[in-house]
């Protein structure tokens, strides 16, 4: 089985690769490229699936690109959590390719030209992988270049002003990042002699102390705006909800988390006495907060839900900066969830846009009434994120603030104060957009959209009449079904808490434990 898992490694960076390069010969065959990148999505999730079984059963599988053994050679490194963030990103992706696929199919508006998003998607995927798999800095940092040339050009589908505007300063905000990120990689190189993380876990430690900082903070700024951590935070919300909805919900549900992941691995590997826990904490109380008090000053439902990816950043940072294994186990478990729950309630939210001809809570109204179906799948990722009980996002918030008071520390009281109010705020908020959106005659609307208000008004006609009403969905049946597959998968999140709870603490021990992530990277494992 060792053999076989180690064969699967490199499969899930080099089958999206492969099938880009073929959608890219195939651009006049749009058939064709839903066939492949449906076709190579659905394998790369059978692989990561193997992987997870493979891995949590034998350990960790480290393999060495064209047989350059480490520390000199490119090694991929597929860990518990490595394979478990591959697990639910290639679900991710291949629901929204679906949800893409069927939107492009009816709309005339060419928002996701197929010749066009097939391919970039595709390298988003292989960047999202290689980013999970990496074993050495370089290579992380080359998983991100792919995500930003491939990103780059899904946000600007369409070429309206407002995209390109968007699009610009996310690059120009994605490239500083990645400049810091470069330059931490050169003076470590110079420092230590090897990019290697493995070997890094060995060396940083015997640098003096202030250089030391020194690369830490670099490191941590390059992945803090990757992450949207603030006060790096403020590009996400002007940039996100003028994609595509497909490509909203894929950037929110798994871009940010690809930073949240390097910083793990940062905190957990490279920097293990880190003497940044504080600033840490800090900047996850601030993200928490300025995240919902940004949401709630909005009016836009793509808005109001971005400042709320961006404020529960917060959460998982506050796992992380807990450095404990509780901790980190319950960061993980968060971070799962929020990638799974986000991308439902963007993907719902794009449904709500099709459906109602606008996100603004200025204009809906009524939709409760004219899309029960619809309503249901906003409404339930929409309570997850809020942390209301059983869901999992409950659980993730109980077992963070958990790992706080074990601490025993009057700040990790203070984060799960803040903590405590922010998902209060959140829940506020969604009780608001959903009063406003779903359940208010759209009549009473601000800006009222005169199709909606003449839908509900003959809605209303039926009903005093007694005559029957069969309420369409009013989006084609594969979005709806996408969405919802992401929705079952939410409520999974909670049916399965216990398994995905188990899982993600044997990840956090390993974490935790950075001497048995060093032997098996160099200690000839390699394969």
């Amino acid at each position: 089985m060792t053999g076989l898992l180690a064969v699967l490694v490199p499969l899930p960076v080099l089958l999206p690769l492969l099938g880009a390069g073929l959608a890219l010969v195939l651009s006049r065959h749009s058939r064709a490229q839903n066939v492949v990148s449906i076709v190579v999505l659905s394998a790369v999730m059978i692989i990561a699936f193997v992987l997870l079984f493979g891995v949590d059963r034998e350990g960790a599988q480290v393999v060495a690109i064209g047989g350059w053994q480490p520390p000199a050679g490119i090694v991929l490194v597929a860990d518990r959590l490595s394979v478990l963030m591959l697990v639910v990103s290639s679900m991710v992706t291949l629901c929204v390719l679906v949800y893409a696929l069927s939107q492009d199919a009816s709309d005339d508006s060419n928002e996701t030209p197929i010749s066009v998003f097939n391919p970039s998607y595709l390298v988003l995927c292989a960047g999202v992988a290689n980013a999970f798999l990496a074993g050495d800095l370089f290579n992380l940092y080359v998983g991100f270049e792919m995500l930003l040339l491939a990103s780059y050009v899904l946000l600007t589908l369409g070429a309206t002003a407002e995209r390109i505007r968007a699009g610009v300063t996310y690059v120009v905000i994605s490239l500083v990042s990645s400049i810091i990120f470069l330059t931490a990689i050169g003076i470590i190189y110079a420092a230590c002699g090897t990019v290697n993380m493995a070997q890094l876990s060995e060396r940083l430690g015997e640098l003096p102390g202030d250089v030391q900082m020194i690369l830490h903070i670099l490191l941590l700024l390059g992945f803090g705006i990757k992450a949207a951590i603030f006060p790096l935070s403020f590009w996400l919300p002007d940039s996100y909800p003028t994609a595509p909805a497909p490509v909203t919900a894929v950037f929110a549900g798994l871009l940010t988390k690809v930073g949240i992941y390097a910083i793990i691995r940062t905190e957990t590997l490279l920097f293990v006495d880190s003497s940044l826990r504080v600033p840490l904490l800090i900047a996850a109380a601030l993200t928490m907060l300025v995240g919902i008090l940004g949401a709630i000053a909005q009016s836009e439902i793509k808005r109001i839900v971005s400042f709320t990816l961006v404020s529960h950043i917060g959460y998982m940072l506050f796992g992380v900066a807990l450095g404990t294994t509780l901790g980190l186990a319950a960061a993980i478990y968060y971070t799962v969830h929020h990638i799974i729950v986000q991308t439902a309630l963007f993907l719902a939210i794009g449904m709500v846009e099709m459906r109602g001809g606008s996100t603004s809570t200025r204009s809906l109204g009524g939709l409760m009434v004219l899309s029960p179906a619809l309503t249901i799948v906003f409404f339930i990722p929409a309570l997850n994120l809020s942390g209301i009980p059983p869901f999992s996002g409950f659980i993730g918030k109980t077992a963070l603030f958990t790992a706080g008071f074990a601490g025993e520390d009057w700040l990790n009281v203070t984060l799960i104060v803040v903590g405590t109010v922010t998902s209060l705020l959140t829940l506020y908020v969604i009780g608001r957009t959903f009063n406003l959106a779903f359940w208010r005659d759209p009549a009473d609307a601000e800006e009222p959209t005169e199709e909606l208000v003449a839908e509900f008004a003959e809605r209303k006609q039926v009903l005093l009449a007694g005559r029957k009403w069969a309420p369409t969905i009013g989006v084609p049946g594969p979005m709806f079904w996408a969405t919802t597959g992401m929705v079952a998968a939410s409520l999974a999140l909670t049916v399965g808490a216990e398994p995905l709870w188990d899982l993600s603490l044997r990840a956090a021990e390993n974490l935790s434990e950075p001497l048995n992530y060093v032997t098996q990277v160099l200690g000839g494992d390699a394969a």
